[in-house]
């Protein structure tokens, strides 16, 4: 009898449900489910699901150790938590469960972290405070995209039981922004920041100075901004950073724990600091400020004193304004230099950097001189490029030089995916998403020794590209690719798997307000717009 009755109960619950959904139309919503450990971008070194999920509720907490760093990390999870559930989330060295962020010796390197997830709390620990914030990010993305919105949702949200333990391939994971073609504010290259620290992208490369454009103030040199700073691509407006402007990107991206690499392109896409001051040139006389897109046709004075004073001057104050450990010389496309002059350039350029305390990256052209010791040249050819000048680069790996990949035909994020791009070049073909996943940097150049490729690198040059919707619409989907190239492991690497991945993505997208470009090689789903 007792049998009897829980089924007719049964029946009866059945029926109501059934009768609610004849009046709506609809069907009864699912129960939720977590997203998946081994669903996130970067793909995380080892996933082990399993337990029960964690549930962020109104009563969840924070818990920090008393660190400055860490307590930073925690301020920064709760401030993107905080708008789209409603909750307080306080940050907190007291109490038990809910979210744990702490730092322990441990097998996680500078950047690593582990993840634990179950029905008490999730747990972040890391060695450092990068691998705690990069920890922070993979359980952004193990939230529902919703959590990215800046109004409150309805939830739940849910962690997937488990753990993540994760560690990076290379330790250069960068991403170029090119502010001298057209100017960026530091509200655009902020925005960019963050976007960049979802992916685990640790360096932020900044192209301040070419023929269209000088975007840093320098003290001694003061006509460098206030002039050649004055026009961009097309004639605009143009711009530069103040001091105290370039300061704050600097303080910015470190709270992101990205490291600003600032380069001044030198001998040649000196034209904006070449029409500034007269004395630069070899003949004394200044050209006028550039607005076009053609390279190659300007260069500071090899011969002259004055141009090592100037170079002097400019790395200094730069460097004095830098903290991180890298200053860029450029030295690409210096078609007006003549190879004597370019050796003798780079010969006494390269000992300034050293005397500021920064060690030396250049494109890899500078591998056609003697790259100093230590000095990194970052390789933007083609798969097509020579022979010859592929194996100048390897045998400058082979001698000690090492390598930042960024294949102009892989990863230059300016590029247009197809001939229909409404923005970007093709100088170097079409680039769609695929091609730009589909490669290992540990692989790509036959012959360099595995030590000496430091990792990878997403330029993003600006002739096309005037906001920061431009920049966003080059940049996803393909970014998020080139960061995993450079925190996964090579046995990772699968298009087919990938792309799943990749097209759920596009829902957080959505949510942060980016744009973004609906690739066909890629299943968006109902997901993406």
């Amino acid at each position: 009898m007792r049998q009897h009755r829980r089924t007719l109960r049964l029946l009866g619950s059945l029926l109501l449900v059934a009768m609610a959904a004849s009046v709506t139309g609809a069907a009864p919503a699912p129960a939720a489910s977590p997203t998946p450990l081994d669903r996130v971008i970067p793909a995380p070194a080892s996933v082990a699901p399993g337990g029960s999920p964690y549930r962020i509720t109104r009563g969840t907490q924070i818990r920090v150790d008393g660190s400055r760093e860490t307590r930073g990390v925690g301020e920064y999870l709760a401030k993107i938590l905080r708008p789209s559930t409603g909750y307080r989330l306080p940050v907190t060295a007291q109490g038990a469960g809910g979210i744990r962020l702490r730092l322990a010796e441990g097998l996680f390197g500078a950047e690593g972290y582990r993840l634990d997830s179950g029905r008490g709390g999730v747990t972040v620990t890391a060695a450092r405070p990068a691998g705690l914030f990069h920890g922070v990010q993979t359980l952004r993305q193990l939230l529902p995209a919703a959590v990215e919105k800046d109004s409150v949702q309805p939830g739940p949200w849910l962690v997937a039981g488990g753990t993540i333990k994760d560690t990076p391939r290379y330790g250069w994971r960068g991403a170029m922004l090119d502010v001298s073609r057209h100017f960026f504010t530091v509200e655009q290259v902020k925005r960019y920041i963050d976007q960049l620290a979802l992916y685990k992208i640790n360096k932020l490369h900044l192209h301040l100075s070419d023929d269209q454009g000088w975007r840093i103030a320098i003290d001694s040199w003061p006509r460098l901004a206030t002039y050649g700073g004055s026009t961009e691509v097309g004639g605009g407006p143009g711009g530069f950073y103040t001091k105290a402007d370039y300061r704050e990107i600097v303080r910015y991206a470190s709270s992101r724990y990205l490291e600003v690499v600032p380069e001044i392109d030198m001998p040649g896409h000196t034209n904006a600091a070449l029409a500034s001051y007269a004395e630069l040139n070899c003949d004394g006389v200044a050209p006028p400020l550039y607005t076009g897109t053609e390279v190659g046709f300007s260069s500071l004075c090899a011969g002259k004193d004055i141009t090592y004073d100037f170079v002097d001057d400019v790395i200094r104050e730069l460097a004095a304004l830098t903290p991180g450990r890298y200053l860029h010389i450029g030295g690409d496309e210096a078609h007006s230099t003549s190879h004597e002059d370019y050796v003798k350039f780079m010969d006494r350029v390269q000992p300034i950097v050293a005397k500021y305390g920064k060690t030396v990256v250049g494109w890899h052209q500078l591998t056609g001189a003697t790259p100093a010791k230590g000095a990194l040249a970052q390789y933007w050819g083609l798969d097509g490029t020579s022979a010859e000048e592929k194996a100048r680069v390897v045998k400058a790996a082979q001698g000690g030089t090492g390598l930042i990949l960024s294949p102009a035909d892989r990863v230059y994020l300016d590029m247009k995916y197809t001939k229909d791009t409404p923005l970007g070049l093709s100088w170097a073909g079409y680039v769609e998403v695929k091609r730009s996943y589909d490669w290992d940097p540990g692989a790509y150049l036959p012959g360099v020794p595995g030590g000496a490729v430091r990792g990878v690198e997403a330029p993003m040059w600006s002739e096309t590209l005037e906001n920061s919707g431009h920049v966003e619409f080059m940049a996803f989907p393909r970014l998020p690719g080139v960061a995993e190239l450079g925190w996964s492991s090579a046995a990772s690497h699968d298009w087919e798997r990938y792309k799943g991945r990749l097209a759920a993505q596009a829902e957080r997208w959505d949510a942060l307000g980016i744009e973004w470009y609906r690739s066909p090689q890629v299943p968006w789903g109902a997901g993406g717009r």
